[in-house]
């Protein structure tokens, strides 16, 4: 069995709930996301994922924001449909989705706390997603340690998707830097002090964090003023991170090196990507990683079942 981790999907009554309230011109309106058949038709993704079988996804809601999209009401109620359809999708489907992030109103901070104590015990979702800026408020917002507070509580992690938004023009490197500066933003600003156990996965496999450790343990301290933190790299190694590297094993073999086995969870990024994803690529590249046969199950499937408290 493979658990993939970060998977992403538009449920229908939530697309459409999106597409009727949408306050963006209509030239704004379409993303790879909805262009994707695969995201929006359940009988394209199943025959998709019927070329891996024993692969399992963990799905969450595909851009675009919903903050950014419809108003703050309208993001309240378009939330709660989207986390029903999610697990109802886990319900009907075990054998296809066996777990899912609630999505948030984050325009609305109550609202969200309340929705979070929605999904997760009634609902049974396993998390939450964020994205690296959430129209405009990044993660280092005091505004939302409420969130963190209450994530650290359920004792279940915090999908952050990252989101560069037009400042930073292509997501080709804008996403994988919003990526490195998201998690950044939450160590510099004491989040795990506050915080320590709270559970975060990252995207893309937490992207430039483990390429430069020693630049940050230089570098962080003085941004951030001495005796703050003691050793950032230490809050930095508390990510969980997937391995939506697209096929790269030495991408791999560097996060390996720094965050662990036990930190790095099998994901796809399904279903972007040519032809629908890169789920073959992504399953060879851990396969030629030079680590035990244990670490490689961990990677697969054990981090992740016992990160979303998974019953199998």
């Amino acid at each position: 069995m493979k658990i993939d981790v970060f998977a992403h999907i538009l449920p229908k009554k939530y697309r459409e709930g999106v597409e009727k309230k949408f306050i963006a011109p209509p030239s704004e309106r379409s993303t790879v996301e909805s262009n994707n058949k695969a995201i929006v038709d359940l009988d394209v993704r199943f025959r998709v994922m019927d070329r891996y079988p024993g692969v399992l996804q963990v799905v969450t809601v595909a851009l675009p924001p919903l903050e950014m999209t419809v108003k703050p009401k309208d993001a309240i109620e378009l939330a709660k449909i989207a986390n029903d359809e999610l697990a109802e999708l886990c319900v009907k489907y075990p054998d296809r989705f066996i777990g899912a992030a609630a999505c948030l109103p984050l325009s609305n901070i109550d609202a969200s706390l309340k929705e979070i104590d929605r999904a997760i015990p009634q609902l049974k979702l396993k998390g939450i997603q964020m994205l690296s800026n959430n129209n405009g408020d990044t993660l280092d917002n005091p505004k939302f340690k409420p969130i963190y507070e209450k994530m650290q509580h359920y004792d279940l992690p915090i999908w952050i998707h990252p989101w560069h938004g037009k400042e930073r023009g292509e997501p080709v490197f804008g996403w994988p830097y919003d990526t490195a500066d998201a998690m950044l933003k939450l160590v510099a600003a004491g989040t795990f002090n506050d915080f320590p156990d709270l559970k975060v996965i990252t995207h893309h496999c937490g992207s430039m964090i483990s390429f430069f450790p020693y630049r940050i343990q230089w570098m962080l301290p003085e941004r951030i003023g001495p005796g703050f933190i003691r050793d950032p790299l230490d809050h930095f190694r508390k990510l969980y991170n997937d391995t939506a590297v697209y096929g790269n094993t030495p991408a791999l073999n560097c996060a390996y090196s720094f965050f662990g086995a036990e930190h790095l969870l099998f994901g796809t990024d399904a279903p972007l990507g040519p032809q629908y994803g890169l789920t073959a690529q992504t399953i060879a590249s851990i396969e030629r990683m030079d680590i035990t046969d244990v670490e490689r199950e961990k990677i697969f499937s054990q981090n992740t079942i016992k990160l979303l408290k998974i019953a199998i």
